[in-house]
């Protein structure tokens, strides 16, 4: 079966870090969406996602995503049931966030500390995934570009014709 969400919207609060009795991290927050289309005459209808994040993604997320932040997330969709104080059965959707990532440079978000651009720093953006601990990702969630542009080759040109 598949079960893959992909989002990208602002958050509306800060993300909340918890620990399980387990000593797990967790992370929570809200990400409000704005719909691709709106009736004409109408405002841009928003919807807004419930989102929580494990281990490694939930203490990245908590350290460096604030209210009013554009971000990416990728996961999968979850349901909850529960009974509530009065005895009536709830459920609750959620998203479990595998990946999270900024989606604005840096000068164009909210006016807080971010990490450092990766011009400043000479590495990939960061971003979070969880991962296996006996994983060899370093801290932080992201291996080294490592000379990704060496590997290309510029083509010669034959001067033949194109076969469409």
């Amino acid at each position: 079966m598949l079960n893959k969400i992909v989002l990208m919207g602002r958050l509306t609060r800060d993300p909340e870090l918890r620990h399980t009795a387990g000593g797990v991290p967790v992370t929570s927050f809200s990400l409000a969406c704005e719909r691709d289309f709106r009736v004409q005459g109408e405002e841009r209808q928003t919807d807004f996602f419930d989102v929580v994040c494990w281990r490694h993604n939930a203490e990245f997320t908590a350290k460096w995503f604030k209210k009013g932040l554009l971000v990416a997330v990728s996961g999968r969709l979850q349901t909850r049931k529960w009974v509530d104080k009065e005895g009536h059965n709830r459920t609750n959707f959620e998203i479990v966030a595998d990946e999270t990532h900024f989606a604005e440079r840096r000068q164009d978000g909210p006016n807080y500390e971010m990490p450092p651009h990766p011009s400043e720093r000479g590495a990939p953006p960061p971003s979070a995934r969880s991962f296996a601990p006996d994983s060899d990702m370093p801290p932080g969630g992201i291996p080294q570009a490592a000379a990704l542009t060496s590997t290309f080759a510029e083509l010669e040109d034959d001067d033949g014709d194109l076969p469409f």
